[in-house]
């Protein structure tokens, strides 16, 4: 089992930048696919990008690619989530989440392990 825990959320101004982080704890983070999501109000949770385990493969939602950049430090046991150029529609809830089971990377299955989530509010 693996526990999350997000951080850098925040207040910005449309085109601003932010990072967040997903701390892990437990079983070893290197052994996991980690997703960062989002869910705004009255909207469905979305995946906006992916890592694999080995880091080596990413995957972006046509909604962030080119402005948002996830990666991982596997001796910190955390994964970033880089956003640039932030919108006013970006505003959300943003979780992480973790995945033991191998499937393809743009699928939003199997994510057994879920952060508290972190807010972040763009203003316009």
């Amino acid at each position: 089992q693996v526990q999350l825990v997000e951080s850098g959320g925040g207040l910005v101004q449309a085109g601003g930048s932010l990072r967040l982080s997903c701390a892990a704890s437990g079983r070893t983070f290197d052994s996991y696919d980690v997703g960062w999501f989002r869910q705004a109000p009255g909207k469905e949770r979305e995946i906006l990008a992916s890592i694999s385990r080995t880091g080596d493969n990413r995957y972006y939602s046509e909604s962030v690619k080119s402005r948002f950049t996830i990666s991982r430090n596997s001796a910190k046991n955390t994964v970033y989530l880089q956003m640039d150029s932030l919108k006013p529609e970006d505003t959300a809830v943003y979780y992480c989440a973790a995945r033991y089971r191998i499937v393809l990377l743009p699928s939003t299955a199997g994510y057994d392990y879920w952060g508290q989530g972190t807010q972040v509010t763009v203003s316009s």
